[in-house]
């Protein structure tokens, strides 16, 4: 199997599984969770409706905006790959706060950084330097092998950070005419929910409702890198990037060909167009490299990270690039009242030391090739594919099946493991790092009893608790 372990699932009616359902481990199912003894179906009680869960959801609802839909679980506390709700349920955590915490949750090394910091001083505003962000400054720098750091929060910061970077570079040193520049991305793309980031996109869920869009912006298909040239044949002498995800995770976790990210490289080499990698959910260890480009052998000009750069602790994102490239960018011309804090700073060295010292790159790709072949090996009819590198992971639902992918998440987290849907039939799997061979077979196991459950008829879609939130 090839390092991309892309594989379509054969059409099989049968899977080899173990029909008994519970795990040894009990923390993983109260007594609420049981699903089956003996091969019946057990009657759910209803306490978890008047549960402390279910009091902070109606509260959520009642005083937050509905900007997203949440899966029915209440995060009390978490720890390495696990997570605890209000009831003292154990779960798995297969989405990783959308591979934010790579390195486990309120891993102790990054939690101290951030304590020990928190007692001197945690703002400063870039008005004057603090004594952590020089140090941070150089320690990203060279840890990723680029020249400077621009620092922000965000992800969504940072995507807006690169292109108006690459503009400037576009104005200041490769001469495109003032108000002409253009910016490449490719459809199906995620980058973030801002009016730019979104005018980057052809998703309707995205778009519907919030025009007019940012002008100056070219989409192509991915994977097609046949089309960025006939963009840039075209195009060449005004457009300063192409911006892409080496993984597009939003869009289901869709990987390119091999060489795809290289050539698409070597065309922005050929026409002095700047290739910007939106490294912010693929990057850090969680496909098995370092950044993912390099599974191409890229290096980009810009490259933009965040999530678990700072171990899922605090709001970071960095936009990494050359002394030609980013002194384009004045004094006044762009920044952050926090960005560069030194609270941030100190998580952030902390963050990378840990990918480092714990060797989560080497980790990530053991782990998840071992993953994809067991999920392959399930023969599953209504799973269609099964792809991904490293631990950044999907199934694809046969969009015709009786369940949704929805309901299939909600018996994930009736099991113990929570995992969530990206665009209606497919779920992404992708658990923290430090996930260990064992943990990743019980979840293994647990993926496999909800698929026998729902092969075996012992649950139907009406059975499926909260299937309506």
């Amino acid at each position: 199997m090839s390092h991309v372990d892309t594989v379509t699932k054969p059409t099989q009616n049968k899977l080899q599984i173990h029909l008994n359902g519970d795990h040894a481990d009990s923390n993983h199912h109260s007594s609420e969770s049981d699903h089956h003894t003996n091969g019946t179906t057990k009657k759910r009680s209803h306490s978890y409706s008047k549960s402390e869960s279910m009091r902070l959801i109606k509260m959520e609802r009642d005083y937050a905006a509905h900007n997203y839909h949440p899966l029915p679980m209440v995060f009390e506390r978490a720890e390495g790959v696990f997570a605890w709700d209000p009831e003292g349920k154990r779960y798995f955590d297969f989405l990783s706060a959308y591979s934010a915490v790579n390195q486990g949750h309120c891993h102790p090394k990054i939690i101290k950084a951030m304590v020990d910091q928190a007692h001197k001083v945690t703002l400063s505003s870039r008005a004057f330097y603090n004594s952590v962000f020089p140090q941070f400054a150089k320690y990203v720098t060279e840890f990723f092998g680029f020249e400077m750091v621009l620092p922000m929060n965000s992800g969504a910061e940072g995507v807006e950070t690169a292109l108006k970077m690459a503009r400037k570079w576009g104005y200041d040193k490769k001469g495109i005419s003032e108000n002409e520049a253009i910016i490449v991305s490719a459809k199906g793309c995620f980058h973030g929910r801002s009016i730019t980031n979104i005018s980057l996109s052809d998703d309707p869920d995205l778009r519907s409702r919030f025009g007019p869009f940012m002008t100056g912006l070219i989409q192509i298909d991915y994977n097609n890198a046949a089309q960025l040239k006939e963009v840039l044949d075209k195009h060449g002498k005004n457009v300063c990037a192409f911006l892409v995800e080496p993984i597009q995770g939003e869009a289901g976790v869709v990987v390119p060909d091999d060489g795809y990210l290289a050539e698409c490289y070597r065309l922005c080499k050929e026409h002095n167009a700047l290739f910007i990698a939106d490294e912010i959910q693929t990057g850090l260890s969680r496909t098995g490299k370092m950044i993912c480009c390099e599974w191409d052998n890229v290096h980009p000009d810009i490259l933009i990270l965040g999530k678990a750069i700072s171990g899922g602790v605090l709001p970071l994102s960095v936009v990494l690039s050359s002394k030609e490239i980013m002194l384009c960018i004045k004094a006044g011309e762009h920044g952050s009242t926090f960005g560069g804090n030194p609270l941030a700073a100190a998580v952030g060295i902390a963050a990378l030391q840990v990918l480092k010292d714990e060797n989560l790159t080497e980790r990530a790709q053991a782990m998840g090739v071992k993953f994809r072949k067991a999920l392959e090996d399930m023969k599953c009819p209504f799973v269609t594919l099964v792809r991904g590198r490293g631990l950044l992971n999907a199934i694809v639902i046969d969009e015709n099946f009786h369940f949704s992918a929805w309901e299939i998440c909600l018996l994930f987290k009736e099991r113990g493991l929570l995992a969530k849907p990206t665009h209606k039939h497919i779920i992404r799997l992708a658990p923290p790092l430090v996930i260990t061979d064992s943990q990743i077979d019980e979840c293994i196991e647990i993926i496999r009893e909800v698929f026998d459950d729902i092969l075996s008829g012992r649950v139907k879609p009406e059975d499926v608790p909260l299937r309506h939130m």
